[in-house]
């Protein structure tokens, strides 16, 4: 900015005594002015304090403030600044090729699709209930119905059922004198990696939910006293369901409840109504 002189501070003062006297200023917007003025260092400071003002009648006129020089470029200045341009826009299409290259998912690096994987797809989650407590009347329910989805029936030649998984022996559909054992842990899983096992005299395939689900519970939750096992001494407690070995029930089932504690265990034998056939308690 032009420095200004104190004959240009004195010419802004006469400028605003005119401006006072025409009414265009009223007392106190020509003190202020004139205070600041007098302090002014700049021409534009004091241009500001008079653009305002109709002055063409004013006794003196301030000094035209000049623009300021734009440098013009010369031809070969030009010239570099436009190599300079040229550059950046390479550099930055190259970087947007490059960045397509290794991580673009849209069929042109110009095109910003954003991450389709970032989308919202509407597909709720699904939270898995298969039963897990299986040594109860839920339990029991649950597993025979993931047996139905999972084989199309309950048939088999053994199951047992802990407190958590169980195992199942069903027939090896490449060869009936074969059986294949599965493993349920929340779900009924691919056969075991054991090859199949050759069918014993006692193999016999059966319904093997055919049997009163609450006599059975009930027998359960009462075998550690049938038994003689203290409950605190119980470390494990499963059920076993087998063919009959009654003749005369081919079809029937053998529930067979067994309870192991740190000092002995015992078991006991249920028909499918739940009544007791045999009872081995500890001694």
């Amino acid at each position: 900015m032009t420095r200004a002189k104190d004959s240009d501070r004195n010419d802004t003062c006469k400028v605003l005594d005119s401006a006072l006297e025409e009414g265009q200023l009223s007392m106190e917007e020509h003190r202020q002015r004139v205070s600041a003025a007098t302090n002014a260092t700049t021409l534009g400071q004091l241009a500001t304090l008079v653009e305002d003002l109709q002055n063409s009648n004013a006794p003196v006129q301030l000094p035209t403030l000049n623009e300021p020089r734009v440098r013009r470029l010369t031809g070969t200045a030009r010239a570099g600044w436009g190599v300079r341009l040229a550059m950046a826009v390479v550099l930055v299409l190259l970087g947007i090729g490059i960045g397509w290259g290794l991580y673009g998912n849209t069929t042109s690096p110009l095109s910003f699709t954003t991450d389709p994987g970032a989308k919202s797809d509407g597909i709720p989650a699904k939270v898995l209930t298969s039963p897990r407590q299986l040594l109860s009347l839920g339990g029991f329910n649950g597993l025979f119905e993931q047996m139905r989805k999972k084989f199309g029936d309950t048939t088999g030649y053994e199951l047992q059922i802990r407190e958590d998984w169980a195992s199942l022996d069903r027939a090896d559909p490449n060869d009936n004198r074969r059986k294949i054992e599965y493993d349920y842990r929340g779900g009924w899983g691919d056969p075991s990696s054991s090859p199949p096992s050759a069918l014993s005299d006692g193999d016999r395939l059966v319904d093997l939910a055919k049997f009163n689900f609450d006599a059975v519970i009930g027998m359960l939750r009462g075998a550690p006293e049938s038994l003689n096992v203290p409950r605190a001494d119980v470390k494990y407690t499963w059920v076993e369901i087998t063919p009959s070995k009654d003749p005369a029930t081919p079809d029937a089932v053998n529930i067979t409840i067994r309870v192991s504690g740190d000092f002995g265990g015992g078991y006991m034998v249920l028909a499918p109504d739940g009544t007791p056939k045999e009872v081995y308690a500890k001694q």
